[in-house]
C-alpha cells in the first residue's frame, strides 16, 4: 500500500485492504463539492494509497485530479508543492480569456505563461502579495471545472504554504475538494495541519480521516492477494506481528517473499518482533551488487529524488556502471522511479534505514562529493547544499549557506522556505549575535504577515526568548508582535509589549517613536491620562530621528487625539491633512489618519463626518488589491449601518466578515453586539443577554473603555428590560466610574442615559444627578453630539417624576439631536420618552409621539419596542394597528397568536414574550400551546412551520 505515484518496480501491485469504509468516506465527500478532506496517519500507514484509489475512482468519474507534494528538502519555489501540482493544469484550461487576476501566476508557472494573462504589477508587503496569489489560484481552480488538489505530506509543509491552503480553504470554489495527508507526529507542536486558524467552511463538505494499522485479517488478505497458497495461516500471523498493522512494513516483507525469492517462508514465521521494515530493507540492501549498493547510498545521502546523471557522480561511477547498478537497485524494489523520470526512494523510512546502513567515514565523503557537483549547477541548490555541508561538520560553512539560502528563497518571494531556513540558524546554538539580530529581523518581517494568529504570536514570543538578542533588535521584534496582538488579535496586552519595546528602541528614535505614538493611542481605562505624555515623547523622538515620516505620524496622532477629546479646532486641520502620496506607504499613512478620526467622530456622534471620511478612504484605495485595512473598513461600514437603522441583512454581513477574518477578535465582538441589539429590540431579552455576555467574555479590547461602556450600556438595557433595577445599577455603576478619565464624557458609548435611568430605578437619584452634573462639566467646550443628545435624555429622566413636562422638553431636545446626528432608532427612543412624560398633561400629544414612536421602530424591524408602544397606547385609549380578536379562528393562528409564534421564531422565551407583549407568564404559556398545537410542532421547529415567513431577521411589522 505504500508504493507512491509514479513508482516502478516490483514493488507495486499490492491488493486494496483494510481501507473500505475510509474509502467511502473520502468519495462521499468529494463528491459534494466544495469539500476538504484531511487522512492523517503515522509513516508508512497507506495514507497516499488510500488517496490514490480515491483519485482513481474520481478520475473515471470525470473529476481532474493535480498533486503537489511537501518536501523536508526542497529548493525555494513560492507555494512549491501547489505551484507543482498546478503546473499539470495545463490540458484543462479554458480557451477563453482567464481573468486578469490569474496573471499573477505567469512567473511561477513559466511553461503555461502563454495560457495566462500578463502579470500584474507586483504589489508592496508579503500580504497583498500572497493575496494576489490566493486569488489566483482559487480563479484558475474555479474554470477548470470538477478538479482535486491533493497535497502530500503537509507535515512538512513552508508556512506560507499553509497560508495559501489555509486562506483557500476558507473560500473553496464551488467544483473543487482539497484533499491533505499528514502525519500528526510530525506536525510542530501544538500545530494544526491547516493552521489553528482554519474551520470548516459554512456549505461544504469534509472529514477528517484518521487512519489505524491493519487487522491480522486485512495482513492475511494482502498477502494471500500476493503470495496465493503460501500465505499459510502462521506467516501471515508472523507478517501482522512484524508489522504491527503497518502496511508499508508487511508489503516490504512480502516484496522479499514474493519477489526476490531469497528468504525461506518458514524463517520469516520464525522470525521475532519488532525490526520488520529494518530488516526487510536491509535484505534486500546486502543482496545487491557493488554498483547496485553504490547508487543506493548516493541516493540515500541524497536525500532527494535526483536524476541518474546527478546519482552516478556521487556514486563516482561511469555511466554503464550507475546504469547497470540502478537497474539492480530498481529490480529490488529499493528505488524508484518517478513520474518526473528522477530516482529515490519509495518511502523516507526506506531512505533512512539505507542511510543509517552506511558507515560514517563512507557517508562523509559521500556528502562532500554530493557538494562538489551541486556546486555546479545552475541555480545553486542552496538549501541541499547547505544540508551536506552540515553533515560533513562544517557548521560555518552550513551557517554561511543557510543565511545565503534564506536571501535566495527571499529574492523568489518564497516566504515559507525562508521562515523554515531562519528558524534552523536561530535553533542552532552558538550562533553569533549579528547572525542572530539577522535571522531574527528577517524572521520578524515575515511572520507579521502570517494568516495564522496563534502561530504569529508564538513564533515572535520564540524569537523574543532568545537571552542573546540585542535590545534595539528585541524592541523592533516586539514593535512587530505589539501591532499584530492589537490589530489582529485585538489583545490589550499588546500596549504592555509596547510599552516594552519603546524602552529598548532608545537607540533607534524613528521606532521608537512609533511605539510611544501608538502607546498615545491606548484607549484604556486609566490610559488616556497618559495619552499626551507619550505623544510628546514621541514628537521628540520624532525630532531626534530627522525622519520625515515618523513626523508626520506624529503630527497625524495629535489629530486622532484632539478629536477623542471633543476639541473643535480639528476639523479645519483635518481639512489640511495631506491625503495622497506617491507610493502604498503613503496610502496606509492616510488610512491610519482618517480610519482613526472616522471611528472617533462616529463614537462623538459626528456620524455623517465618519461616512464621508470612510467613503473617502475608500476612494483612496481604488485600484489597491486587498489593502491591509479592509478588514477594519468594512466592519466600520457595518457600525455605521446599524447606527443608520439599516438593519436588513446586517447579521448576515456581520457573518460574512467575521469568515473572512476569522482571527479578528474585533469583528468577532461588534457581530456579537450587533445580534444582541437586534434581539434586543425585538423582545428577546435572554438572547440578548446571551449575545451581550459573550462579547463582555472577549476582555477588553484596543478600543478600550469606549467599547467596555457600550457592552455594559447594553448590558444594563437588558436588565432593565427585564424589570431588574438592582442588577442593571451593579452593572453600569462601575462602568459610569470610568467616564471621570481626561477625555471619557466626549464618548461614553450610550452608557450616560442607561446609567442614570439605572440608578433612579434602583433607588440611587444622587448618584444620577451627579452623573449628569460630571457630565456637564466634563463637556464643556467641547464637540461631542452624541454625548449632547445623552445629556438631554439624562436631565429628562432626572425630571420625569417631579417636573414631566420639562423632562418632555428635554426629550424633545435629544430626539432633534439624535435627528440631527443621523439615528433613527435613538429618535424613536426619544420619541417614545416624550410621549410617556406626557402622558398625564397633555394625553393627545402624548399618542402623537408615541404613534411616532411605535411607527419608527416597526419601520426598523424594532418589534418589541413598537409593541411597547402599543401597549401604551391602549393604555391611553387609543386604537393601534393590531386588529381586533374575533372568535372561531380554527386552526388558523390569530393576530396575537401570530404576534406569539413571530417572537418563538426568533428564539424568545416565554418571559420575552411576556415582558415584551405585557402579558402574564400563565397568559404566554396558554397562547403558546395552542400555537404548536395549532402548527402541529415543537418549538425548535417552529420557524419551518410558520406560513409565509423567513422569520429569523425578518423586519415585517408584527
Amino acid at each position: 500500500m505504500a508504493a507512491q505515484q509514479g513508482s516502478s518496480g516490483l514493488g507495486r501491485g499490492f491488493e486494496f485492504v483494510g481501507r473500505r469504509q475510509e474509502l467511502d468516506r473520502v468519495l462521499a465527500a468529494v463528491r459534494q463539492p466544495p469539500a476538504v478532506v484531511m487522512v492523517e496517519g503515522d509513516a508508512g500507514m497507506g495514507k497516499s494509497r488510500l488517496v490514490r484509489e480515491a483519485t482513481t475512482v474520481l478520475k473515471s468519474e470525470g473529476w481532474r485530479v493535480v498533486t503537489g507534494f511537501c518536501h523536508p528538502l526542497r529548493e525555494p519555489l513560492p507555494y512549491g508543492p501547489v505551484i507543482d501540482a498546478l503546473g499539470k493544469i495545463g490540458p484543462w484550461l479554458p480557451d477563453g480569456a482567464l481573468p486578469p487576476s490569474t496573471g499573477v501566476l505567469a512567473p511561477l508557472l513559466p511553461d503555461l505563461a502563454d495560457r495566462l494573462p500578463s502579470a500584474p504589477a507586483k504589489p508592496q508587503g508579503p500580504g497583498a502579495a500572497r493575496h494576489q496569489v490566493v486569488q489566483a489560484v482559487r480563479s484558475v481552480l474555479a474554470h477548470v471545472g470538477r478538479v482535486v488538489l491533493v497535497v502530500e505530506d503537509l507535515h512538512w509543509v513552508d508556512d506560507a504554504t499553509r497560508d495559501l491552503l489555509l486562506l483557500l480553504a476558507r473560500d473553496l470554489p464551488d467544483q473543487f475538494a482539497l484533499v491533505v495527508t499528514y502525519r500528526a507526529e510530525d506536525l510542530p507542536p501544538g500545530a494544526a495541519a491547516l493552521g489553528a486558524a482554519y474551520r470548516p467552511p459554512p456549505g461544504a463538505s469534509g472529514t477528517v480521516i484518521r487512519l489505524a494499522p491493519l487487522t491480522q485479517n486485512d495482513v492475511a488478505e494482502l498477502a494471500g492477494a500476493a503470495l496465493g497458497a503460501q500465505a499459510t495461516p502462521k506467516l501471515c500471523a508472523a507478517l501482522h506481528r512484524r508489522s504491527e498493522g503497518l502496511p508499508l512494513v508487511a508489503e516490504e516483507d512480502l516484496i522479499t517473499l514474493r519477489d526476490q525469492d531469497r528468504r525461506d517462508i518458514t524463517e520469516l514465521e520464525r522470525a521475532e518482533v519488532p525490526g520488520g521494515l529494518r530488516e526487510a530493507v536491509t535484505e534486500r540492501l546486502t543482496s545487491l551488487s557493488p554498483a547496485g549498493r553504490a547508487v543506493v547510498n548516493a541516493a540515500a545521502v541524497l536525500a532527494v529524488p535526483s536524476t541518474e546523471t546527478l546519482l552516478a557522480e556521487v556514486a563516482a561511477l561511469n555511466g554503464d556502471e550507475a546504469a547497470d547498478g540502478l537497474i539492480d537497485a530498481l529490480r529490488a524494489a529499493v528505488l524508484r522511479e518517478t513520474a518526473s523520470g528522477l530516482y529515490g526512494f519509495r518511502h523516507v523510512l526506506a531512505q533512512q534505514v539505507a542511510y543509517r546502513h552506511i558507515p560514517g567515514p563512507h557517508r562523509t565523503r559521500l556528502h562532500q562529493r554530493a557538494i562538489e557537483e551541486l556546486q555546479s549547477q545552475d541555480p545553486l541548490p542552496l538549501v541541499q547544499i547547505a544540508h551536506h555541508t552540515l553533515a560533513t561538520g562544517d557548521q560555518m560553512g552550513w551557517l554561511d549557506r543557510i543565511e545565503q539560502a534564506a536571501d535566495q528563497a527571499f529574492d523568489l518571494d518564497d516566504t515559507g522556505t525562508a521562515t523554515f531556513l531562519l528558524h534552523q540558524i536561530l535553533d542552532q546554538p552558538g550562533v553569533d549575535t549579528e547572525r542572530r539580530s539577522r535571522a531574527a529581523l528577517a524572521l520578524a518581517r515575515i511572520v507579521n504577515f502570517g494568516v495564522d494568529y496563534a502561530v504569529t504570536v508564538r513564533e515572535l514570543r520564540s524569537v523574543l526568548d532568545d537571552p542573546k538578542l540585542p535590545d534595539a533588535t528585541r524592541g523592533q521584534i516586539r514593535l512587530g508582535l505589539a501591532v499584530v496582538m492589537l490589530n489582529i488579535g485585538a489583545d490589550p496586552a499588546g500596549f504592555r509589549e509596547l510599552e516594552h519595546a519603546a524602552d529598548e528602541l532608545l537607540t533607534l528614535p524613528r521606532k521608537a517613536a512609533t511605539a510611544m505614538t501608538a502607546l498615545a493611542l491606548n484607549d484604556q481605562v486609566g490610559a488616556a491620562a497618559h495619552a499626551w505624555d507619550w505623544l510628546h515623547r514621541g514628537e521628540q523622538a520624532a525630532m531626534d530621528s530627522a525622519d520625515e515620516d515618523s513626523r508626520t505620524t506624529v503630527a497625524t496622532v495629535r489629530l486622532i487625539l484632539m478629536t477623542r477629546d471633543g476639541d473643535p479646532a480639528v476639523w479645519p486641520m483635518l481639512d489640511r491633512l495631506p491625503r495622497r502620496g506617491e507610493n502604498s506607504a503613503a496610502l496606509v499613512d492616510a488610512y491610519f489618519a482618517l480610519g482613526n478620526i472616522s471611528e472617533a467622530a462616529l463614537q462623538l456622534g459626528h456620524d455623517r463626518r465618519a461616512h464621508a471620511l470612510v467613503n473617502e478612504i475608500t476612494s483612496l484605495a481604488a485600484g489597491v488589491d486587498q489593502p491591509p485595512f479592509e478588514c477594519p473598513l468594512r466592519a466600520m461600514a457595518l457600525r455605521m449601518q446599524w447606527l443608520a437603522g439599516q438593519w436588513t441583512g446586517l447579521d448576515d454581513m456581520y457573518a460574512v466578515l467575521h469568515r473572512a477574518y476569522p482571527d479578528v477578535r474585533q469583528v468577532e465582538i461588534d457581530h456579537l453586539m450587533c445580534q444582541g441589539h437586534l434581539a434586543l429590540t425585538q423582545g428577546r431579552h435572554s438572547q440578548a443577554l446571551d449575545r451581550f455576555t459573550a462579547a463582555a467574555a472577549r476582555g477588553n479590547t484596543p478600543r478600550g473603555a469606549p467599547q467596555s461602556r457600550e457592552i455594559a450600556a447594553a448590558l444594563t438595557m437588558v436588565k432593565l428590560a427585564q424589570g431588574d433595577p438592582q442588577a442593571a445599577w451593579t452593572i453600569a455603576e462601575p462602568a459610569a466610574s470610568t467616564l471621570h478619565g481626561p477625555g471619557s464624557w466626549t464618548r461614553t458609548g450610550s452608557l450616560l442615559p442607561v446609567a442614570v435611568e439605572a440608578a433612579l430605578a434602583g433607588g440611587h437619584p444622587q448618584a444620577a444627578e451627579q452623573l449628569v452634573a460630571d457630565a456637564e462639566h466634563g463637556t464643556r467646550d467641547r464637540d461631542a453630539p452624541a454625548t449632547s443628545a445623552e445629556l438631554a435624555l439624562a436631565r429628562g429622566m432626572l425630571l420625569r417624576a417631579t417636573e414631566p413636562a420639562r423632562a418632555a422638553e428635554h426629550f424633545a431636545e435629544a430626539q432633534h439631536r439624535w435627528q440631527d446626528i443621523g439615528r433613527p432608532y435613538e429618535v424613536a427612543k426619544a420619541a417614545e420618552r416624550r410621549g410617556d412624560a406626557l402622558t398625564c398633561s397633555c394625553p393627545d400629544d402624548a399618542a402623537a409621539h408615541l404613534a411616532d414612536a411605535a411607527r419608527m421602530f416597526t419601520e426598523l424591524g424594532a418589534t418589541g419596542d413598537a409593541a411597547r408602544c402599543q401597549h401604551r397606547l391602549r393604555e391611553l385609549g387609543v386604537q393601534t394597528s393590531r386588529r381586533p380578536g374575533r372568535r372561531g379562528y380554527g386552526t388558523q393562528l390569530s393576530p396575537r397568536e401570530m404576534e406569539i409564534a413571530e417572537l418563538l421564531a426568533r428564539g424568545a422565551t416565554n418571559q420575552d414574550i411576556a415582558q415584551t407583549l405585557f402579558l402574564s407568564p400563565s397568559t404566554v404559556e396558554k397562547h403558546v400551546a395552542r400555537v404548536l398545537t395549532k402548527l402541529r410542532t415543537g418549538r425548535k421547529d417552529i420557524q419551518s412551520s410558520l406560513p409565509n415567513s423567513d422569520r429569523p431577521g425578518s423586519h415585517e411589522p408584527v
